[in-house]
């Protein structure tokens, strides 16, 4: 089987996330879900490359201070493994544009978990707030429900 290899920023400014709610696509296993900016990987790129490039074209901002925090694998009943180079920002240029994948909006860091997240990505936002180092998460879903983390090799509890 096939893997996809994706990058995913969360930009913050005054306090907040640019957060983009999925809402356009049909069929997107995102729907209604809120997520950062990022994408899939094109021939060649590496993830900066990749981040850059994602960002410009969802958000119309140039990154210009930005950082890698992790790998996140996931892993979900059938389809490919997703190995997604997680990112964030602090100083960016340009004016933001409307994307056509959804809504972005800027979100207060401190109320995110507020918002219609997969389960994992609320892992994520953890380790973000407290300014983890450079860490690999393995989460893996049957049917939309996130049935096992591990965090540098280490199995986190995920009951509800």
């Amino acid at each position: 089987m096939k893997s996809q290899l994706t990058t995913l920023c969360y930009i913050e400014k005054n306090g907040c996330y640019l957060m983009l709610h999925r809402v356009t696509k049909k069929n997107d296993i995102n729907h209604d879900k809120w997520i950062g900016v990022g994408g899939h990987f094109e021939p060649g790129e590496s993830p900066d490359d990749c981040l850059l490039r994602e960002v410009r074209e969802e958000t119309g901002l140039l990154l210009t201070e930005y950082r890698f925090r992790g790998i996140v694998t996931f892993i979900s009943d059938d389809d490919e493994a997703e190995y997604m180079h997680l990112f964030t920002a602090t100083a960016f240029s340009g004016e933001m544009i409307e994307c056509d994948e959804g809504n972005l909006e800027w979100y207060p860091i401190n109320k995110i978990g507020e918002l219609e997240l997969w389960a994992g990505d609320k892992i994520f936002f953890r380790l973000l707030r407290e300014n983890a180092p450079f860490f690999s998460l393995k989460l893996v879903y049957k049917r939309g429900v996130l049935v096992q983390a591990v965090l540098d090799g280490r199995n986190l509890d995920v009951r509800c």
